[in-house]
């Protein structure tokens, strides 16, 4: 089974990820335009200021590349989005932390100060959080997407059940109860 089988179709909770990963994606993009527009030079470690954070060239192209992504995902939505959320999430927080360690280094390539890296924490945490929502947990309600992905047999049993009881059929109201004596109903 592959990773694409794991994921279900686009659903209403999908809205939360997409378009608050999208505003994400707005404000690193007006981060990496004011720093083009200040024409700061591409690896400069003096200290360039944009909106309280420190910056240089390559970290405003940077910016706009990872904005204009997670814009993009927050558009196409669905599995797309959520996947592109968890990766960009992973990567804020990964380099956070490296640059926790380089700070008072000569190897800060990217002009980070402390600002950028609480910034990169908070802006990663954010974004897994906005990729993860309604995906990942240890008690999914059964009428959630992931949940009915995972458990095809239970989910299946539950719709069979709900049909059963609109319908009032007999035979399917027994199905329903045999099933649930098996332990393959809803729970």
């Amino acid at each position: 089974m592959e990773l694409k089988d794991e994921l279900p179709l686009d659903h209403k909770l999908a809205q939360v990820y997409r378009w608050g990963a999208a505003f994400c994606g707005v404000v690193l993009l007006a981060f990496g335009c004011l720093g083009l527009a200040d024409q700061l030079s591409p690896f400069n470690t003096n200290g360039g200021q944009i909106a309280g954070m420190s910056t240089n060239g390559v970290l405003s192209l940077i910016s706009v590349v990872v904005g204009l992504a997670l814009v993009a995902g927050g558009v196409i939505g669905g599995n797309f989005a959520s996947t592109l959320n968890m990766a960009v999430g992973a990567l804020f927080l990964i380099s956070g932390f490296v640059h926790v360690f380089i700070l008072g280094k000569g190897a800060k390539v990217l002009d980070f100060g402390m600002t950028n890296v609480i910034f990169s924490f908070v802006m990663g945490l954010v974004i897994l959080t906005f990729g993860m929502y309604g995906r990942v947990s240890s008690r999914l309600p059964h009428d959630n997407p992931y949940w009915r992905r995972r458990h095809p047999w239970e989910a299946a049993a539950e719709a069979a059940a709900h049909r059963a009881l609109q319908t009032g059929s007999p035979t399917a109201i027994a199905q329903n109860a045999a099933s649930e004596a098996l332990g393959t109903g809803s729970q």
